[in-house]
C-alpha cells in the first residue's frame, strides 16, 4: 500500500498494510478476519480494484501475499477456512472473498445493504460468486467492556465476538478474539494510526487524516466510537490488545510478539 510518512521522531516512512487475522478454533475450523487482496486482484487489478483506487493506494499486489497462499504456507488446506468475518466491505478488505467461496461470510446487515445498493462500493467482482452471507442487525446483544449490542457469530464459539463500530462505513464492526485470559480486538478502519488512541491524541500523518475524512460516512459516530476505544486502551490495557487494519508500526509491534 501507499507509503505513510510518520510524524514522530525516529520513525521512518513505511508502506501501509492491509492485514488479516487467522483464528484456529477447536471445532469450527479456521476463521479468517478480513481477506485483504485476493488472487483475482493480483491477476486483473484494473477489473477487480479499479484504476482510481490503484492510482492513489498503489498496492504492491505481491502474488505471495494473498491470504489463500499464506494459509497454505502454514500447512492448512484452503477448505479449512470455514468462516470469514469482515469489518466492512471496502475493496482492500474483500478481495480474497472469491478465494473462499464455500465459507460463511459474517457481516453487519447495514454494511451488506449499503454495499448492494450504494455506488460507494463499485467492486462487485469480489462477491459476484454470491457468498453465503450471515448478516447481523445489532438491535440487541450483550455488553462487552463498555460496548453495547455485541454479538456472537452464528456457528462460532463465545471466544469470538462482533462489536459494532459504525462510522467509517454504515455497518463497520470490530472483531474480538479471546486468547486465554486476554482479548485481541481487530478494529478494522475505526482508526488508521496508533496516535489516535493516545489519551491526548498524538500527531497523525496528514494523509491518513484526509483519507479518513473523505471516506467516513458518519464522522460523529466514528469519533464517538474512537473515544470509546481510547477509554478501552486506557482502562483495560492488560485485558485487551487493540489493532487496526492499516497501521504498519502497530502491525510490526504485534507481529513480533
Amino acid at each position: 500500500m501507499r507509503e505513510i510518512t510518520p510524524t514522530g521522531e525516529g520513525q521512518r516512512p513505511l508502506p501501509g498494510v492491509c492485514h488479516c487475522l487467522l483464528v484456529e478454533t477447536d471445532s469450527d475450523g479456521l476463521v479468517l478476519v478480513e481477506t485483504g487482496f485476493g488472487l483475482g486482484d493480483i491477476e486483473a487489478p484494473e477489473r477487480s480494484l479499479g484504476e482510481e483506487f490503484l492510482g492513489w493506494a498503489r498496492p504492491a499486489l505481491d502474488p505471495d501475499e494473498p491470504a489463500l497462499r499464506q494459509i497454505a504456507s502454514l500447512g492448512f488446506a484452503p477448505e479449512d477456512v470455514r468462516h470469514v468475518i469482515l469489518t466492512h466491505l471496502h475493496r482492500d478488505h474483500t478481495g480474497g472473498l472469491p478465494d473462499f467461496p464455500w465459507a460463511t461470510v459474517h457481516v453487519h446487515e447495514n454494511e451488506y445493504e449499503a454495499a448492494m445498493t450504494s455506488g460507494r462500493y463499485p467492486h462487485q467482482a469480489h462477491w459476484a460468486h454470491q457468498p453465503n452471507w450471515a448478516r447481523y442487525s445489532f438491535t440487541e446483544g450483550e455488553r462487552w467492556f463498555g460496548f453495547d449490542r455485541v454479538r456472537q457469530p452464528i456457528g462460532l464459539p463465545s471466544d469470538i465476538l462482533l462489536v459494532p463500530l459504525v462510522g467509517h462505513t454504515p455497518g463497520h464492526i470490530a472483531v474480538a478474539v479471546r486468547d486465554d485470559d486476554r482479548w485481541l480486538l481487530h478494529v478494522g478502519d475505526a482508526y488508521y494510526h496508533h496516535g489516535e488512541l493516545a489519551p491526548e491524541p498524538g500527531r497523525v500523518p496528514p494523509f491518513l487524516v484526509s483519507l479518513q475524512s473523505g471516506i467516513e460516512t458518519d464522522p460523529a459516530q466514528r469519533l464517538g466510537n474512537l473515544e470509546r476505544l481510547r477509554s478501552l486502551a486506557r482502562d483495560h490495557l492488560t485485558e485487551v490488545a487493540i489493532v487496526s487494519a492499516h497501521d504498519p508500526w502497530e502491525f510490526r509491534r504485534y507481529a513480533n510478539r
